[in-house]
């Protein structure tokens, strides 16, 4: 037996598997020398928001090898445990290798042109007896910037359905949503020096220690800042905080608004300084009147002078950065939550500085890309779709009528799952995402696109719980296959670039893109002159010129050598202007409201779930690596050990968890004291023990985010 033999061993692989979760093959087949790349590929990484640059090993037409570019100014030639085995992603056994039609009961491989004219007659057939609207599309945050675009113009004005709409509504709609409320465009306005370079920063709901590690070098260089924490779980990132705030779920929109009343109560806001900069002052002074300390204290769980110390942290800093993920995202009030943010960044003056902002990370690689192109919620370039200037603009700069446009956003993702049930939506063309593990209430979706009378699937990967139910699978190339463009969380361009050709049959999705709307007779009137992703650039660079998103000036060789290039520069709003009609933020005043499900005798914990750092989202990818499999092979329960001592439950013991929607039949329990009696945790990204069984299908009303962090289970030991 050789070492690498023994080494796969000692892991637990066994060579002689055919499968391995997903259909992984560990075999080491292999010598150290074939490891060795003839070549690097510079490009950027596809999993998380972050946007590390890295280069790809290739040898004989294969992904050997991942590491990060030491010159890049993001992750300065770190990564984390995903992006250092990103290339094993590629040639992972599971890969969807050509298209699939479902005749009778099974999927069966058809080529291209079958594929082509069957998604395009079954779609328009549907169209024709129920409307364009019945047609719905699902995207993703992981396509190229360039193949968002196209694919905005194909649904929109190829097979005009507004109905469209990403799972990003999934993870970071409310910030979008936060964003518009308070300064009248979608865009965050920081930068991730601002970290190094602040004096307080300020996590609400985020654990970048543990999910954007490389994120977290960036605040571990600062050498004056003072770090708060408010999260109710004790994380990695909790426990090298100076102040920790272990808040009770749903409390957060109180905090920031006591937090809001002290700074005024103590002098710390200049009043004449934020009424130069932002409307509101006098209605959110009147509306902070009903959020004095004791309730806050109440409210929250934290004691007075935790919650005093940590508000003159911050109001006392000469530059705060407020920065938050899922945490706060994730809640029917979480577009209000934002906006209380985005009020202490104003009423502080901590936006527009280096070291002040308020910055949303967000969650997928290119989730900016689409917010930005994508013509979901409005149309590129943050146009609007109610506004008659923006309307008259991008109908002249497409060449179209401006009725051909739509007036009005469509269904959003939860709301297209509706529009199922309630037989609006007959057709449903799902791309790069699995909601069969990441959606709430599985159950209800179940029950949806079981009545579809078309559902396409298109995807890297197949078979997945998503794949296998669909009429139509389009095989898709992934990151390291095509070439485009991904924009991060600090607004910064980076270039992607193709290190190998896809597998199979497999296309891009920009190839697919083109192909269908040749199909529809519409190639030339919606990609005039395309051949390839540099044209989508190009054209996107002029729809883009002189909007908040400019990107009229960069070009893929300057992006590529200079480590990507932000828009708008490091920082938004410097100057003081936003986009409103006067041109001054605005202040919100946000309640809090009750969480949508309370607990109960019958179901006495409130459930919390979140990510762990060796996989990403549903594992479609990652499920895939046998080294981050090993790592972290199976889901957990993490419960607080004197509830566990009461119910008898000990490290490792199986448990089931019940919701009033669904349960998880067997999960292992972790007794604990990172998580407060009373709760909870369980990591989203498995489907064999699926934390979406449990959730409730509860939406933010204005961005319509699901309520993925607070719904009541029971605990049973088995």
């Amino acid at each position: 037996m050789s070492a690498l033999q023994r080494f796969a061993k000692f892991l637990g692989f066994d060579p002689a598997r055919e499968k391995y979760r997903y259909g992984v093959d560990p075999r080491f087949g292999y010598t150290a020398a074939e490891k060795i790349p003839e070549r690097w590929v510079k490009t950027t990484c596809g999993y998380c928001s972050v946007g590390c640059g890295m280069f790809v090993g290739v040898r004989d037409g294969k992904a050997v090898a991942t590491r990060g570019d030491p010159d890049h100014p993001v992750n300065r030639g770190t990564l984390c445990p995903k992006g250092l085995t990103e290339h094993h992603t590629l040639a992972a056994p599971g890969r969807a290798l050509r298209p699939l039609l479902r005749i009778g009961e099974e999927l069966k491989p058809v080529d291209w042109e079958t594929a082509y004219e069957t998604l395009v007659g079954r779609f328009l057939a549907i169209q024709r007896r129920y409307g364009n609207g019945a047609m719905g599309v699902l995207s993703t945050g992981q396509l190229v910037t360039e193949e968002f675009y196209a694919l905005g113009k194909l649904v929109q004005l190829g097979f005009g359905t507004n109905n469209y709409d990403g799972n990003t509504t999934l993870c970071m709609a409310s910030a979008v949503s936060g964003y518009k409320l308070s300064f009248g465009s979608d865009g965050p306005p920081g930068a991730y020096e601002d970290f190094e370079l602040s004096d307080c920063v300020f996590l609400l709901g985020a654990n970048p220690a543990d999910n954007h590690p490389v994120l977290w070098d960036h605040l571990r260089r600062s050498k004056k800042r003072l770090l708060i924490v408010a999260d109710p779980r004790v994380t990695k990132t909790t426990v090298q905080a100076d102040i920790h705030l272990p808040l009770k779920p749903r409390s957060d929109l109180t905090l920031l608004n006591g937090i809001a009343k002290i700074l005024i109560d103590e002098g710390r806001v200049e009043r004449a300084s934020v009424e130069a900069r932002a409307s509101g002052f006098d209605a959110l002074k009147k509306h902070l009147e009903k959020f004095p300390l004791e309730r806050v204290s109440a409210e929250t769980g934290l004691s007075k002078e935790l919650i005093l110390r940590a508000a003159r942290a911050y109001g006392g800093a000469k530059a705060a950065l407020l920065a938050w993920t899922m945490g706060v995202n994730h809640s029917t009030h979480g577009t209000l939550t934002v906006a209380a943010i985005n009020n202490l960044a104003l009423l502080t003056g901590n936006l527009g500085r280096p070291g002040a902002s308020a910055l949303s990370i967000t969650g997928q690689c290119n989730a900016m890309g689409t917010r930005e192109t994508g013509f979901t919620t409005g149309f590129p370039g943050y146009r609007k779709y109610d506004s008659e200037a923006d309307r008259a603009e991008i109908a002249s700069l497409w060449g179209v009528p401006e009725e051909t446009l739509p007036k009005a956003r469509g269904m959003a993702y939860p709301d297209l799952i509706e529009g199922i049930i309630r037989e609006k939506i007959k057709g449903l063309w799902i791309i790069g995402t699995n909601p069969l593990v990441s959606y709430p209430n599985q159950e209800l979706l179940k029950d949806a696109l079981s009545r579809l009378e078309f559902l396409v699937v298109q995807d890297g990967y197949h078979p997945t719980p998503t794949t296998e139910l669909a009429s139509l699978v389009l095989p898709a190339a992934i990151w390291g296959e095509k070439e485009g463009t991904f924009t991060n969380s600090e607004r910064r361009v980076s270039k992607v670039n193709k290190a190998v050709d896809p597998p199979g049959e497999a296309r891009s999705d920009f190839q697919i893109f083109l192909d269908v709307a040749e199909r529809l007779g519409a190639r030339e009137k919606l990609y005039p002159g395309w051949k390839s992703p540099r044209d989508a650039f190009e054209e996107w660079k002029k729809i883009s010129k002189g909007r908040l998103c400019d990107y009229s000036s960069f070009t893929y060789e300057e992006i590529e050598e200079k480590g990507g290039l932000q828009w708008g520069g490091p920082r938004l709003y410097g100057d003081g202007k936003f986009k409103t009609p006067d041109g001054k933020a605005v202040l919100v005043p946000a309640d809090p409201a009750p969480a949508p499900e309370e607990v109960s005798p019958q179901f006495p914990f409130t459930l919390n779930t979140g990510r762990t750092v060796e996989h990403w989202h549903t594992r479609t990818k990652t499920g895939r690596v046998p080294l981050l499999e090993k790592m972290a092979p199976e889901a957990w329960a993490e419960i607080n050990s004197r509830d566990a001592r009461k119910l008898g439950i000990r490290p490792g013991t199986p448990v089931r968890i019940r919701s009033r929607r669904g349960e998880i039949s067997r999960i292992t329990a972790r007794p604990t004291e990172t998580v407060p009696p009373g709760q909870v945790f369980i990591p989203f990204h498995y489907i064999e023990a699926c934390a979406n069984n449990l959730t409730v299908d509860a939406f933010d009303p204005i961005s319509r985010e699901p309520n993925y962090k607070q719904c009541a289970v029971q605990v049973e030991r088995l």
